[in-house]
Formats: C-alpha cells, sequence, structure tokens
C-alpha cells in the first residue's frame, strides 16, 4: 500500500489579513479548525500540522495529527513545506492543505487522496474549471525539488515546471475559495448568510 502524508500548512503570518487569520471564525468555527476537519485521517500515514501558533499546535493534538513548531514564518513559504516533508519521513506522496479554504469538504480531500493513488507518479490537485487549486499531491519523486524551494515559492513553481505530469480532480469552484482578506470573509460570511 502507498504511503501517503498530509502537510496541513498553518504557519503564515497572513499579512494581508492584518491578525492570525487562522482563528478567524466561519459559521462558528476557525478557519483552523475547519482545515483540520477536512482531513480524513485514515488516508493518510502521518497528517503534520505545521504552524508558528502554540494554540493551532495544541488543536493539532487534539485531532491526533502531528504539531511541528515554525519558529522562523519569516523564512517563507518554503520553511514550512521543508519542515512538513521532513515530518511525514518515508512517504510516496505528500499532500499540502492550506489552512484558509474553509469551504473545503473531507470527501474531496478523500477523493483526491484515491484519486492521486490511481496514478501515484503523476501530480494531483484539485480544480475547478481546469483551474487548479489546493490541495496539491506531490509524488516522492518531487521531494528534492520541493526541499530546494527558498524564501516565499512554494510547491507551485514546481507544478509549473511538470504541468505535464498534473491531473486535476474537479470540485465546485466554493471549495477552492480562499481567505485572503477580511473582506473576503465578511463577502463569505455573507453568502453563507
Amino acid at each position: 500500500m502507498l504511503k501517503l502524508g498530509c502537510v496541513v500548512m498553518a504557519a503564515g503570518n497572513a499579512r494581508r489579513f492584518g491578525d492570525n487569520k487562522l482563528a478567524a471564525r466561519v459559521g462558528g468555527r476557525s478557519l483552523i479548525r475547519r482545515a483540520l476537519e477536512a482531513v480524513p485521517p485514515e488516508l493518510f500515514d502521518t497528517v503534520a500540522v505545521v504552524t508558528q501558533y502554540p494554540e493551532v499546535m495544541d488543536l493539532a493534538g487534539e485531532f491526533h495529527f502531528s504539531a511541528v513548531r515554525n519558529i522562523h514564518p519569516d523564512f517563507g513559504l518554503s520553511r514550512t513545506i521543508a519542515l512538513g516533508l521532513t515530518a511525514l519521513g518515508d512517504c510516496d506522496g505528500a499532500m499540502f492543505l492550506v489552512s484558509d479554504q474553509p469551504l473545503l469538504r473531507r470527501e474531496s480531500v478523500a477523493a483526491l487522496a484515491r484519486f492521486w493513488r490511481e496514478q501515484p507518479d503523476k501530480l494531483a490537485a484539485l480544480a475547478h474549471g481546469g483551474v487548479r487549486g489546493n490541495p496539491c499531491v506531490f509524488p516522492a519523486r518531487f521531494f528534492p525539488e520541493l526541499l530546494a524551494l527558498t524564501e516565499d515559492h512554494g510547491g507551485s513553481s514546481v507544478i509549473r515546471r511538470h504541468e505535464g505530469d498534473l491531473r486535476l480532480l474537479e470540485v465546485p469552484e466554493a471549495e477552492l475559495t480562499d481567505i485572503d482578506t477580511p473582506r473576503a470573509l465578511e463577502e463569505l460570511k455573507g453568502e453563507m448568510a
């Protein structure tokens, strides 16, 4: 059985949001709680939550996920990716899940894991209308490229070099909506009301 790990990226400074957006609430639950609830643990060998926030580390423990402290979030997204990959250990693939997609469904994350297992040598990502979103799954052959990333460069730069190896799984557009600003959060709440 192929070993698939999951990295929940929850370490950013959210400069555009102006505060710790992971604590922002949608439908009575914080963005980070919603992100962790979207992870079906039975489909992953390891789930690593990379964060700078003690309260997120505590929450990861509640879910029985591995909490990885990022003491240098200012080093950029590449640091979170490297810490997460290292925490997963020996895996055949790694799914990277962001923490600011409050409408992402557990069923879609599970479907992406199954979709990747059909062709585990390929990259896989959720998409809407043929436009790639998150989460994304990287086979182990791409780990060296991920680990070589610097500063705020993320997995997208690796995917762009290997577009021919990318498979997309379509989901409703709302699931891919991310919250980067307080205004986006208020708009989403208005749509849900």
